[in-house]
């Protein structure tokens, strides 16, 4: 907890952060998306495995007028064992601040990583509203339940040691994933995530992840709503598991996904990396400025 005291700003002054001036000026986009909602989570502030310049890209070319932080947006856990912070982590914290002031509703449901956050639950830092759980209804009427998903992790739950061993391994998976990409731009190859080809591969990461969605679909249809999302998991999904519409917005350290609502309430995952490498064959007419 200590080491979240160190960071350039502090919940209390998230208020005033818009008013300072990011490293990465933000882009006036000509051709910038429009939705009606967007959920991002596990976006790991405070880690090296953030691809924080990516999402930053997302939310220079991206609008919507609700926007759901579905959890360890910033990661304590990391932040207890060494201080990281760079610029760039702080112009997301920027983005996502101007946008509130703009007008945006965001919704933060702190995840197990941000667990520091939940002692905030109900109150309202510069437009931002931390909440444990949420219900999000769609354009065409349907019910869906918004949670981070980790109340449904057993190992979580129960055995945090183990969790933060598995969290170790992870890190260690994620500095290769950092080399290896580092090589492929030098090649001139697009981002690939070597961490997500491993738990697709990994018989038990597969059994794992399917039981997790089966699991958190029932809770929804205990519940009385027609679909879920969640994160944690880092998989993007759109599936239906006995009737119920099971989402997931995947993640901003392996697979850099975002869920996102279309106004007639059709729901789509963006696949960032894949959406950068197809722009760079059409480039865009964009302005570099600061936002007003």
């Amino acid at each position: 907890m200590a080491a979240i005291t160190r960071l350039s700003f502090d919940v209390a002054g998230l208020a005033d952060f818009h008013a300072s001036t990011p490293t990465i000026p933000e882009r006036a986009i000509t051709s910038r998306r429009k939705y009606r909602a967007v959920w991002i989570s596990d976006v790991h502030l405070g880690t090296r495995g953030c691809n924080a310049e990516m999402l930053i890209d997302f939310l220079d070319h991206v609008d919507s007028e609700k926007m759901y932080l579905v959890g360890d947006i910033i990661d304590g856990w990391a932040m207890k064992k060494r201080f990281y912070w760079p610029a760039t982590h702080n112009d997301i914290v920027w983005r996502v601040l101007k946008r509130a002031k703009r007008g945006t509703e965001i919704v933060y449901i702190p995840g197990n990583h941000d667990e520091m956050f939940r002692q905030f639950t109900g109150l309202d830092f510069g437009g931002v509203k931390i909440k444990r759980q949420a219900i999000h209804t769609t354009a065409d009427g349907r019910r869906l339940l918004v949670l981070h998903g980790d109340e449904f992790d057993a190992i979580t739950l129960s055995h945090r040691w183990l969790a933060h061993l598995g969290d170790a391994a992870y890190e260690m998976m994620m500095t290769l994933n950092r080399w290896l990409n580092r090589v492929r731009r030098w090649m001139g190859l697009p981002y690939w995530s070597l961490s997500k080809y491993a738990k697709q591969k990994v018989k038990n990461a597969v059994s794992f992840i399917s039981k997790f969605e089966e699991i958190v679909a029932r809770e929804a249809g205990a519940r009385g709503v027609d679909g879920v999302i969640a994160g944690h998991i880092h998989k993007a999904e759109i599936r239906a598991i006995d009737g119920i519409a099971y989402y997931n917005d995947g993640d901003w350290v392996e697979g850099c996904t975002a869920l996102v609502e279309h106004y007639d309430g059709s729901m789509e995952i963006l696949h960032w990396a894949e959406e950068m490498a197809a722009r760079e064959s059409q480039p865009e007419s964009e302005v570099r400025l600061a936002a007003a």
